[in-house]
């Protein structure tokens, strides 16, 4: 089987390539990439006034199965994952039963490659029920297929469990992503401040996200480990970080697109649709962790795509649950929030939302390059549209764009040479 893409802009970070190119696919891999490809296939795909990139990767999503099945299921996340352009994704383990035994981690593999659509590559829990106690057996679960390790949704209180986690993961080639959330100051419903006053809500203060950051830094740093920390959210976390990583620190972070396009404001207009965990913060920390991708400092972006049925969400913002779906709103959020203004380059956001995540996982992906396999998205940069709930393919709705003009669509997306998106 041939596809050929013609006329479209190759945006490739690791060849440093931004030009147009036709690009010929033959079964999963990429056989040529060049100026004019005069060759028959099987099917043809005009890509004129489009943008060619590797296929995106989001190495932090919920897809709630097995457990929570009426908030999403793994195939319906995987629908809404190639629908925003994502070819491989990697679910946080916070399921129940929790795959923190390798028959709970191959049923979700298992299920992943019924299913067809993207990679799935699951992580498998730090400790036995994401209880922060006994920790899980790292090299089988390894060996199993767990792309690495995390109690995301529950931070490990205990910093001398976590300590021994991290190594293990590093000795195993692999890492923990740490949830950094300090519970005996992060309690409350959405970030401190005057927000929260108006509202008349408990306010989360942010050194709950800070403290645990801090304390993952000095276990990396003290037992040169790598550790990773899940989606920084604050002025203070992105400094601590980008200051570690001079330090020669084998530190690595992520945010999401929620934290560079939203402050805590977003929660006055969405309600309980603007409410996660860590919580949408101030605009000098907005402001930060675009500098953060800017510098460097920030290694990639996740979606952190967490579904809730709209009776959950529909309790008061103290009682509603935390998360909001992801996938299909990332790319126009970095489109509009981080390449119209400047801030980055489309090059710079190949890396941090393709290139970087590849390497992160250890996967060979991430780049478009003649013998590798074709998993790549194809987008419109320009088309714009308003984002209604209709169009939403994700099982939940809870959204924060849900109603607000969008820039940039996905058209097309190829997972292993297949086009299984295609809008």
């Amino acid at each position: 089987m041939k596809t050929l893409l013609k006329n479209g802009t190759l945006i490739d970070y690791k060849t440093n390539t931004f030009e147009k190119y036709d690009i010929l696919i033959e079964d999963d891999k990429i056989a040529k990439i060049e100026k004019n490809i005069e060759e028959k296939a099987e099917k043809i795909i005009d890509c004129t006034n489009l943008y060619i990139m590797p296929g995106m990767i989001d190495i932090h999503c919920h897809l709630r199965e097995p457990g929570f099945e009426y908030k999403e299921t793994i195939e319906t996340g995987a629908n809404s994952a190639v629908c925003g352009g994502f070819t491989t994704i990697c679910p946080m383990p916070n399921t129940k039963p929790t795959p923190d035994s390798t028959i709970i981690l191959q049923k979700i593999m298992d299920e992943g490659k019924r299913v067809g659509l993207c990679n799935i590559l699951p992580y498998a829990s730090v400790t036995k029920g994401e209880k922060g106690e006994e920790l899980v057996n790292f090299e089988e679960l390894k060996k199993a297929g767990a792309i690495a390790f995390s109690d995301d949704g529950m931070p490990v209180v205990n910093s001398r469990t976590m300590r021994q986690a991290i190594i293990e993961a590093d000795k195993l080639g692999t890492f923990v992503s740490s949830h950094c959330e300090e519970k005996s100051v992060s309690q409350g419903a959405i970030n401190a401040g005057k927000v929260a006053e108006e509202l008349g809500v408990e306010g989360v203060l942010p050194e709950a996200e800070e403290i645990m950051a801090a304390r993952e830094i000095v276990i990396s740093e003290t037992n040169n480990v790598r550790a990773h920390i899940c989606h920084i959210s604050t002025k203070t976390s992105k400094n601590m970080i980008r200051d570690a990583k001079k330090r020669g620190v084998k530190i690595t972070c992520e945010t999401c697109p929620h934290y560079f396009t939203f402050t805590v404001d977003e929660v006055k207009r969405s309600g309980t649709n603007a409410k996660m965990n860590p919580p949408l913060r101030e605009k000098k920390d907005r402001l930060a962790i675009i500098e953060g991708l800017k510098e460097g400092t920030i290694d990639c972006i996740i979606t952190d795509h967490a579904p809730h049925s709209e009776d959950e969400k529909a309790q008061e913002l103290s009682k509603a649950p935390n998360g909001i779906i992801g996938f299909e709103t990332a790319l126009p959020a970095e489109i509009m929030n981080l390449v119209d203004t400047g801030d980055l380059t489309y090059l710079d956001l190949v890396k941090v939302t393709s290139y970087n995540p590849a390497k992160l996982i250890k996967i060979d992906r991430g780049t478009i390059e003649v013998g590798k396999i074709a998993d790549i998205t194809v987008f419109d940069p320009n088309e714009e549209y308003v984002y209604t709930k209709e169009m939403i393919i994700s099982k939940s709705k809870n959204s924060p764009f849900i109603g607000k003009k969008l820039k940039g669509k996905v058209k097309y997306t190829i997972v292993s040479g297949k086009v299984v998106y295609n809008s």
